[in-house]
């Protein structure tokens, strides 16, 4: 966990201190150059994120109670677990660090929402690449991790469309939520939890 603090930090401080030009101007040119079409598309993404982030892991869950599944169910615990960790850490970096979100800084930006929280690092994306990581970790094949990290990528980049993060604070929650899903991953394995959950069925 003290290394996943420490990466964020030292990502926030190389970009405050070398390289806010470039942070801003990517977002500058992907926000103002955007294909405009995407817009709905890029909303959506975004906007869909926390129900994904909830229904998933729910759908695993029920499924193993219908089907009493206990390697199932642990495997929706440990997606859980991890979406919980990254949301913790997003939240208290967020109030750490208390970025301004990019549009306030700069207004020759055009942002299409706003948010009310502070801008580093992206909720989203966390959450998005926790998802991403925990269901590649848990169900390791190609037509589970290829669509997984597409979609987490897609969120990504649509904070930045949407003229709401910073580059650094996308890449910055990307490496949270993988980081939160491979912590939980090994942790279940050290705990060993399969023996808890083959004892709720």
């Amino acid at each position: 966990m003290k290394k996943i603090f420490l990466a964020i930090l030292t990502v926030f401080v190389l970009n405050v201190g070398f390289s806010q030009n470039w942070d801003i101007n990517t977002l500058k040119n992907i926000n103002l150059n955007r294909n405009v079409k995407l817009d709905p598309t890029m909303k959506f993404l975004s906007q869909s994120t926390p129900e994904v982030c909830i229904a998933v892991p729910l759908s695993i869950i029920t499924y193993s109670l219908i089907k009493k599944d206990s390697s199932n169910f642990r495997k929706s615990m440990v997606i859980g677990a991890s979406l919980a960790t990254a949301t913790a850490i997003t939240l208290i970096l967020k109030h750490a660090v208390n970025r301004q979100r990019p549009y306030i800084s700069y207004d020759f930006l055009d942002p299409l929402t706003t948010e009310k929280t502070a801008s580093f690092p992206s909720a989203h994306t966390s959450n998005s690449f926790s998802l991403a990581t925990s269901l590649s970790l848990e169900y390791p094949k190609w037509y589970v991790i290829v669509p997984s990290y597409m979609w987490a990528s897609s969120v990504a980049y649509s904070r930045m469309h949407l003229g709401v993060h910073y580059p650094s604070d996308v890449f910055a929650g990307a490496i949270v939520g993988a980081g939160s899903a491979f912590i939980s991953y090994k942790l279940n394995k050290l705990l060993g939890n399969r023996k808890l959950a083959q004892k709720l069925f």
